[in-house]
């Protein structure tokens, strides 16, 4: 599998997906304009990872912001994870926000309760 290197703009995160190590990152602002564009390449990345994947992978989930339509797809994303560790595969999502950011610690939260993931919540000085 490729390798997916995104760098960040103003209005879409940077992206770091690596299969040889099992590791996958979004760390940024998501809010792309047509969201579905940029995030159906990583979910069918992902699809492609599952067939194949490590015995245990890491997501960092990493934002400053991100609106409605790019939550769907972080849905879509932590869903995957999810089909991952009911495959036996073990799986580690950290989910980091500004430690002033409490509506962002709160989306992480509302995430691990609604998937039933292993998650980290870290806060990170911005």
């Amino acid at each position: 599998m490729h390798h997916i290197v995104i760098e960040a703009t103003p209005v879409t995160p940077a992206v770091d997906f690596n299969a040889d190590s099992g590791t996958l990152s979004i760390m940024g602002r998501s809010l792309p304009e047509d969201v579905k564009s940029f995030y159906i390449p990583l979910v069918q990345w992902i699809d492609e990872y599952i067939k194949s994947p490590n015995p245990t992978t890491s997501l960092l989930l990493s934002f400053d912001y991100f609106n409605t339509a790019s939550s769907k797809m972080l849905l879509i994303i932590l869903n995957k994870f999810k089909e991952l560790q009911r495959n036996g595969h073990q799986v580690q999502i950290t989910w980091q926000y500004p430690s002033d950011d409490a509506e962002l610690e709160n989306a992480g939260q509302d995430f691990a309760e609604l998937l039933n993931l292993p998650f980290k919540i870290e806060p990170i000085n911005t």
